[in-house]
């Protein structure tokens, strides 16, 4: 008889972005011909760089011919791109061998396939508020889970502690949904804490290009002791725009053993029995993101969206909202004015100047009475809701009874 996983009826339903859609779509049918502009999605808006689109338009051409026609690839990843991606580390002073870098279909595909490296006995540390896959893949896979509060005290970077401990601990940083980054002292006590007990840092470095401060580390490899403890997932999904071409990378190093057992020799034994690898024509677009042009024009969209997060950062700044994020990340995180509930703010933003945004208890508990903004949208957009939002709270709205 088949027996299902019955961790899945543990998950608690997935109704954050259902429930925005929902509640867009009804007031869209009340109100024909009204122009939204949709500050919460973190899609770019941005379309691929000449430099890859040049690079994918080759790729193809190559598969028309039988003398540069390319079939099944190494399964870890191309060499031409495991190398060009540790060059890319290597430039920056971190020391990563190509065997270390195992290219992927993007960093949400890795964070859940990277959980077969571990036994189900394995706790898991999650700080919220947090992207709700690291949790989910976790329950699904019927571990305990260490729940972290974080909040506005501590810039919602907590410090590790002795009383919440767990085998495997998950840090985003720059942080998705709060934007807040981890300095070199902070993080090198997160990376010292788990050398200690024994821990496994899973490093979600998705929005790293975003970095803007020196004393900010771009990958967890630059801290001492980083190779012994962590494994660092990283995408082009927002660093060069693949959001809808898909590719990602992950550096397992060859130091970190536990148990007698090499991490990097399991999970190669993993993607070569689980995955066929990532396509030709996109692993050739993707080694393109980091020739020395490829960098040029990508840092060109990433000040794109950094001007559209000053833009929005200034219109908070008027109207007196505290926050986090923005500068090293393209994510806006706010408290809600005047005692609003998260969702609250939500309705109240869509009823009075049609800006949608996220609910920050989407994202957790913690996140309750918050509120995410995307940095991702067109440049009209961004100016016309950074208007409508300096106009609307330069009064403190009252709170209100939330909709049902």
């Amino acid at each position: 008889m088949i027996v299902p996983n019955k961790h899945y009826a543990e998950l608690k339903d997935s109704y954050l972005f259902a429930h925005i859609a929902q509640k867009v779509s009804a007031y869209e049918q009340a109100h024909p011909g009204t122009r939204l502009l949709r500050m919460g999605i973190g899609d770019v808006s941005l379309p691929l760089c000449d430099v890859v689109i040049t690079a994918l338009h080759e790729a193809v051409e190559d598969q028309a011919t039988k003398e540069s026609f390319q079939g099944y690839l190494p399964e870890c990843g191309a060499p031409f791109l495991r190398q060009t991606i540790a060059d890319y580390y290597r430039t920056r002073g971190v020391s990563v061998m190509d065997e270390e870098v195992f290219v992927s279909s993007g960093a949400s595909d890795e964070l859940g396939d990277i959980l077969d490296l571990f036994d189900q006995s394995n706790s898991a540390l999650v700080i919220e508020p947090a992207y709700p896959a690291y949790v989910d893949a976790n329950v699904i896979a019927g571990r305990r889970i260490v729940h972290v509060p974080s909040g506005s005290d501590e810039g919602f970077l907590p410090e590790p502690s002795e009383q919440a401990q767990a085998d495997l601990i998950y840090l985003c940083s720059p942080n998705n949904p709060t934007g807040a980054a981890f300095n070199r002292a902070q993080l090198q006590r997160w990376v010292d804490f788990a050398n200690e007990h024994g821990s496994i840092i899973l490093f979600d470095a998705a929005y790293e290009a975003f970095i803007e401060d020196e004393d900010i580390p771009h990958s967890i490899m630059e801290l001492d002791g980083a190779k012994t403890c962590a494994i660092e997932i990283c995408s082009l999904s927002k660093t060069a725009g693949f959001t809808g071409t898909r590719l990602g990378y992950t550096i397992v190093p060859k130091d970190l053993v536990r148990a007698g057992m090499s991490l990097n020799d399991m999970w190669v034994r993993n993607r070569t029995t689980k995955t066929n690898g990532v396509s030709y024509v996109i692993q050739k677009g993707g080694a393109a993101v980091f020739t020395p042009e490829g960098q040029r024009q990508i840092h060109g969209m990433l000040r794109f969206y950094k001007d559209n997060a000053r833009i929005l950062m200034e219109a908070l700044d008027r109207v007196g909202i505290w926050y986090c994020g923005g500068k090293n990340a393209p994510y806006l995180w706010l408290r809600c004015p005047g005692g609003m509930g998260s969702w609250e703010f939500f309705d109240y933003l869509l009823e009075e100047i049609q800006v949608v945004g996220t609910p920050g208890s989407g994202f957790g508990s913690c996140g309750e009475g918050y509120f995410r903004f995307s940095t991702f949208g067109s440049r009209a957009d961004t100016l016309e809701a950074a208007r409508r939002l300096t106009s609307l709270l330069s009064a403190e709205p009252k709170s209100r009874v939330p909709e049902q």
